[in-house]
């Protein structure tokens, strides 16, 4: 029977995987997955000041796919101002409420971590 190894990245993670042949049939051998270290998160997009009623804030951690607004630009409740990517799932940031944006504290390709600035609003 032989061993073979392999490496897979998933989600950023590199996994070493051991993978016994059984007669044609391939399986991973029991306890031959090992993770290597998560990635640090992060880091955190501060404010100029704390985060008021109407910031727009990241709902989850992830990779800014698309900024749709700039600085400036008048926008209505619903209307989508970015696209958050997490787990290969792009999610839509809406505006809570009609205001102008006051700035953008994110660019296309960012990581975010739940929580972090994205869009002053006033």
């Amino acid at each position: 029977m032989s061993v073979k190894t392999f490496r897979i990245v998933m989600d950023g993670v590199e996994h070493i995987v051991e993978v016994e042949e059984l007669g044609g049939v391939s399986a991973p051998a029991p306890a031959a997955v090992s993770a290597a270290p998560a990635p640090a998160p992060a880091p955190k997009k501060k404010a100029s000041a704390a985060p008021s009623a109407g910031d727009i804030l990241a709902p989850l951690q992830g990779t800014v796919s698309a900024v749709n607004v700039k600085a400036g630009d008048s926008v209505k409740e619903g209307q989508i101002v970015a696209i958050i990517e997490a787990m290969k799932m792009e999610n839509e940031i809406a505006a809570p409420r009609d205001a102008v944006v006051a700035g953008v504290s994110v660019n296309p390709g960012d990581k975010v971590n739940a929580d972090d600035l994205l869009i002053s609003l006033k």
